[in-house]
């Protein structure tokens, strides 16, 4: 009888494993369909009106929001920071143009996805989608509190509770924040008031010590209390 041959295992090929996804990787770095953009303050992001093809995400720096309408009239919606999205209409409900200018107030580094890119890693990866997910509730949450505030609170507390958001008090473990160089004008417009009304309250608030000019303005904690005081 012939004999029997043993029969010999091959070692099985090892699959090249994939790197787990890492959503901060992702927004912190070039790759395809994304790029990284540097802007200088007053630089246009984009425009009003513009194409829609792409969502922006600031990894440095703040960028203003703003709309213009028809009679010319301009009005500041909202300031964004670090970690935060803009542009996502073309995501969120499928906008085929800008409906406002992003312009860069600080030096800025921005990444810039490719509508197509963002598309395709938002279904394939649930990190980057839930990420996206929180910001725009967060943004939705923000804009609900906005038009409560216009309707029902003084332009007094109006001005504080911008203020607290732009210095992000609450995002931070410090009691004082400094807020990103912004002009009155910027601050009436988000207000809904005139500058002179914004220059009386805002030396209010430096008597009173919720607030300090030393060649850049820092935000005390202490001015939540006028927000929360009715």
């Amino acid at each position: 009888m012939p004999s029997l041959r043993r029969s010999q295992t091959l070692p099985r090929r090892s699959k090249k494993q994939r790197k787990p996804f890492e959503p901060k990787a992702f927004l912190a770095s070039a790759g395809i369909g994304r790029t990284v953009l540097r802007y200088r303050p007053k630089q246009t992001v984009f425009s009003q009106g513009d194409r829609a093809d792409a969502v922006f995400y600031v990894q440095e720096g703040r960028v203003r929001l703003s709309v213009l309408s028809k009679q010319g009239k301009e009005a500041t919606i909202t300031l964004l920071g670090p970690g935060e999205f803009l542009g996502e209409g073309c995501i969120a409900s499928d906008q085929p143009l800008r409906m406002a200018t992003a312009t860069a107030i600080t030096d800025c580094s921005i990444l810039k996805i490719e509508k197509k890119e963002m598309l395709q890693t938002l279904h394939a990866e649930h990190g980057l989608s839930d990420l996206f997910v929180v910001h725009m509730v967060v943004r939705h949450n923000q804009t609900q509190a906005d038009l409560v505030d216009q309707l029902f609170n003084s332009s007094e507390k109006r001005l504080a509770r911008a203020l607290l958001i732009l210095s992000r008090v609450g995002k931070e473990d410090r009691e004082e924040t400094v807020v990103p160089k912004i002009s009155q004008e910027t601050l009436a417009e988000m207000v809904g008031t005139t500058r002179s009304r914004v220059n009386f309250f805002m030396n209010k608030f430096r008597k009173l010590g919720f607030i300090k000019y030393n060649g850049e303005l820092l935000v005390n904690s202490s001015l939540l209390g006028v927000v929360l005081h009715d």
